[in-house]
Order: structure tokens, then sequence, then C-alpha cells
């Protein structure tokens, strides 16, 4: 069964990786947006299933979780998109109860990989383990305060939409391009290529929460002003 899996393993990354950079480019809530984000999605999952059970035959704990908190990522950031505005359901409670637990246990190897005489926990430092499990904190802390304002909407909804889609895009970028250097020309990597194709999606992803963020905030201003802005006749427009 393993080269099947590993296989759309592979695969699901590859079209993961074209289609995300696609969605990406495209204006949000465009078609071509829509569709290569169906694709990303699709393709993403696939690849994150895949790498789990992979990671389960191979004994390999710290790939379990990783891939877990992909699947959790894409998950989540779909159905923030395709429900409605200050909508949750139980697959939001499923989805926190996850999400807790990975960082829970990525936090614990962190610890014991820090305090072990070789400095590793099933055959990773304690960085990674601290790095995935602040993210697995701060996507919890996310869904928490959804649940404590009863729901999302707005620029909050969609900046939550884009952190998650983008960062699961991180994790397929840098499992390619830092993980497999020795794939790719030793001019890509003397050039730091490799490096900026493997964070380009974290640069994306601060640029379009920004561009949201004060977008919409720029819109409510200029809107106000003009609500309430003299008319010559001594009325408002």
């Amino acid at each position: 069964m393993r080269l099947p899996l590993l296989f759309l393993h592979i695969a699901g990354g590859m079209v993961g990786l074209l289609s995300g950079t696609v969605a990406m480019v495209y204006r949000k809530g465009s078609r071509a947006h829509s569709v290569a984000g169906l694709v990303f999605v699709v393709s993403m999952l696939s690849m994150a299933s895949a790498g789990v059970l992979l990671a389960v035959m191979k004994s390999q704990p710290g790939n379990i979780v990783g891939g877990t908190l992909t699947l959790y990522l894409v998950a989540t950031a779909w159905m923030t998109a395709r429900r409605r505005d200050r909508e949750t359901s139980a697959f939001d409670w499923s989805a926190l109860l996850l999400v807790l637990a990975l960082a829970a246990t990525e936090v614990t190897w962190g610890l014991q990989a820090a305090m072990s005489p070789t400095g590793m926990k099933h055959d990773y430092p304690p960085g990674p383990y601290f790095f995935m499990g602040s993210v697995a904190v701060l996507a919890a802390t996310g869904d928490i305060r959804m649940f404590i304002r009863s729901g999302i909407s707005g620029p909050q909804r969609i900046a939550r939409h884009l952190w998650r889609m983008c960062f699961a895009l991180f994790i397929a970028s840098s499992s390619l391009f830092l993980a497999r250097q020795h794939l790719f020309p030793a001019l890509m990597h003397k050039t730091g290529t490799l490096v900026v194709l493997s964070f380009l999606p974290l640069g994306l992803m601060i640029f379009w929460i920004i561009r949201v963020r004060f977008a919409n905030r720029y819109k409510a201003r200029l809107s106000g002003r003009i609500a309430f802005e003299p008319v010559p006749h001594g009325g408002t427009i």
C-alpha cells in the first residue's frame, strides 16, 4: 500500500502548491479563485491524509501529528469560507478538541526533546515541535474566540480563512523545498531560492491579511464620512 499512498502524497502536494499559488494570485471571491481554492482543498486533504497513513505505517509519530494539523487547518479554513456569517456547528467543536490535543502533544514532545540526552524526540529536535505547537495554540485560541463571539463575520472571517489556508500551503512548500533540497540544482541552494519559495506563502499571507484589514477599515471610514457629509441644501447624503 505504500507505493499508491506515496504517489497520492506527492501528486497531492504538487497540485496543492500549484493551485494554492493560483488561488493566492487571483482576486478573492472571483470564479478563478474559487475553482483554484477547491482544487487546493481536495489536493491538500489528499496529500495530508496519505502522509498520515504513511507515517502510521512507518511509525513516525511526529509526521502523524504534523499531517493531522495540516488536515485541521485546511478543513477549518474551507468550512470558514463555506458557512454563513456568525454560524458555527458541531464540526467546529470537534475541530477545537482535535487542535487542543495536537497543541498539547506538540508542546509535550518539544519539552521531552529539550530534556532528552540526545536532544531529540521521534527523530525531531525541540524547535519544530514548539513551532508547530505554537501554531496549534494560535488556531485553538481563534476557535475559542469564535465560540465566545457566537461566530465571526466580515474581515475576521476572511482573515481566519486566509491564514489557515496560507499556513497549510507553507507546510506543503517547506516540505518540498526545505526538507528535500537534494532534489534541486545546487544553484537554487546557493542563491537562497529554496528558502524564498518555502516562505513565500507566509509573505503572501501577511500581505493579504493586511490588505483585508486595512481595506475594510478604509471603506468603513469613507462610508461614515460620506453618510454625514453636509450638502448645499443643509441635508445629508
